[in-house]
């Protein structure tokens, strides 16, 4: 059966990638495409509905992006989004100016068209998310105004017949109180899709993808640990069993036990069926980086000695008819393959493939989906859920959250004072959900302790010590963009240097990172 699909186009706006996160939470499968794509692929593609984005120009300006007027006259829904819905109207006839007043921020909007179906279980005052300095003046003709603001006359306008929707405030983000409903009123009421896009089916047809290409082929895959590479090991592991060799490069540089847990997973004792091959290259990789201190330095090493061992077991293993890779979609956006508000940019999992591995073809289970899919897809797998949800970790690992040299002492401390503040911080907030029901406001998205190169002076019992400072860091943060240092309690933190200085050999200080990013960023290298 062939899925519904809504596409985003892609004006420049910063939120293209959350939109079309949003479409897929209605279970409805949505990509994202330039603005510069073809009316005739359009046409060809068949969607249920079309999204235009926001974007930084003026609509009105001779070369800002635009779109013909065709795409409003295919009889498809669209739905046009600050900027988006600007270029409706101004295409259409309608006309757009600069605001005396720019509208930024969250904003009270007043409905006027109550039995819009855009607003269907919306309230009748609600708040919603502005950035705009100019703004609709006039709808254009056959539109009706739907709602406005204090400074935004024409906040929604809307053409019921010919079901195209103009909205100037931004739906897809969070600080829009009910634009989740909205957009879901778009993709299911509006456009009539069935929602039947879920990760149950994804995984299914996946799986009898996977066999219908690779047949009776050989398939390699370097699988670092990580959430991406796993869960397409798993999905290949069902497909294709013994046809699949995973390559596993344990450098030395994980978090705590973590190399053994990827071996207790995909091993030869593991739950899926395939070729595990697990190179202990610690040594290898401690000798290469001795004396070296700089940050991209360290990266590029790691990474060069990736694949040269890589290369290696590439080898041994002989000609292989597929080569796969934890492609995600947003490595296929943002590598300016789909949309338009891409910062082109050389990824590891995207072009650049390694010339030494003897295939014929490149295979990417999950080339479709965003992250928080990917491990509703490993969930469904039946990945464990401490794999499935582990933290962002870089790819070099602690080897940049090492400051100054790497040697397998520093790793070693490092080590260890990361493995008890996770643990005291998952267990403080595993203690306030028993008690409360909830999750604590201050649980963090990402938190880890790194090691400074600073040592210092300190008085263990009667001796003097001189000895290193462990950073712990924790943020919260809704797309990794942007961050807040966490506000962790006190006493949480105050036990997690008591339990790092009696436990962890070689330290005798604990800080908390505060850092906000930007200026910093959400690593500590």
């Amino acid at each position: 059966m062939k899925k519904e699909l809504v596409i985003v186009i892609d004006f420049g706006g910063q939120y293209n990638q959350l939109v079309a996160r949003r479409v897929r939470e209605c279970n409805v499968y949505c990509e994202i495409y330039s603005y510069k794509t073809d009316l005739a692929k359009i046409k060809e593609m068949n969607p249920k509905g079309i999204i235009l984005t926001g974007g930084p120009n003026s609509c009105y300006e001779a070369d800002s992006p635009t779109y013909q007027k065709e795409l409003f006259e295919l009889g498809i829904p669209v739905l046009g989004l600050c900027y988006g819905a600007q270029l409706m109207m101004h295409v259409l006839g309608g006309k757009v100016e600069k605001a005396e007043v720019s509208e930024y921020g969250k904003t009270e909007l007043l409905v006027d068209k109550t039995d819009s179906k855009i607003f269907e279980n919306v309230s009748d005052k609600t708040i919603v998310w502005m950035s705009h300095t100019d703004y609709i003046s006039k709808p254009a003709p056959g539109f009706e105004i739907a709602a406005h603001t204090a400074d935004c006359p024409v906040a929604v306008a809307e053409n019921a017949d010919q079901k195209l929707y103009a909205i100037q405030y931004h739906p897809e983000v969070l600080h829009t109180v009910e634009g989740k409903t909205m957009l879901s009123n778009f993709v299911l009421g509006v456009c009539g899709c069935a929602g039947d896009w879920k990760m149950d089916a994804f995984v299914e047809n996946t799986i009898k993808e996977i066999r219908e290409k690779v047949g009776d082929g050989k398939v390699l895959l370097a699988l670092s640990g990580g959430v991406d590479s796993s869960v397409a090991a798993g999905l290949l592991s069902r497909a294709i069993g013994k046809q699949l060799t995973c390559v596993f490069v344990d450098h030395g540089l994980l978090r705590k036990d973590e190399g053994d847990e990827v071996e207790g997973v995909f091993g030869p004792n593991g739950q899926f069926d395939l070729n595990f091959i697990r190179v202990n290259a610690q040594q290898r990789y401690y000798d290469k980086l001795a004396g070296v201190t700089e940050p991209e330095a360290k990266r590029k090493i790691i990474g060069e000695e990736f694949i040269r061992i890589f290369e290696e077991e590439a080898k041994k293993i002989g000609a292989v008819d597929f080569l796969a890779q934890g492609t995600i979609y947003p490595d296929v956006v943002e590598s300016g393959l789909g949309g338009e508000s891409a910062v082109i940019k050389s990824h590891h999992n995207v072009g650049g493939l390694p010339d030494f591995v003897d295939f014929k073809e490149i295979i990417e289970p999950l080339r479709d989906l965003f992250k928080d899919e990917v491990r509703k897809a490993g969930l469904e797998l039946g990945i464990p859920e401490r794999l499935v949800f582990r933290q962002p970790f870089p790819g070099p690992g602690l080897g940049i959250r090492i400051i100054g040299e790497v040697t397998e002492e520093k790793v070693r401390i490092v080590q260890d004072a990361d493995y008890i503040y996770r643990e005291e911080v998952d267990k403080a907030a595993a203690d306030y959900k028993k008690e409360h029901g909830v999750d604590p406001s201050w649980m963090p998205n990402q938190y880890f302790a790194a090691l400074t190169n600073m040592r210092s002076v300190g008085v263990m019992g009667d001796f003097r010590t001189y000895d290193y400072a462990v950073a712990l860091r924790a943020v919260k943060t809704i797309d990794f963009m942007t961050a807040e240092s966490a506000e962790i309690p006190y006493e949480v933190l105050n036990k997690v240097m008591n339990r790092v200085i009696n436990e962890v050999k070689g330290v005798n200080r604990v800080f908390y990172d505060l850092t906000s990013k930007p200026p910093g960023t959400i690593e500590f290298e």
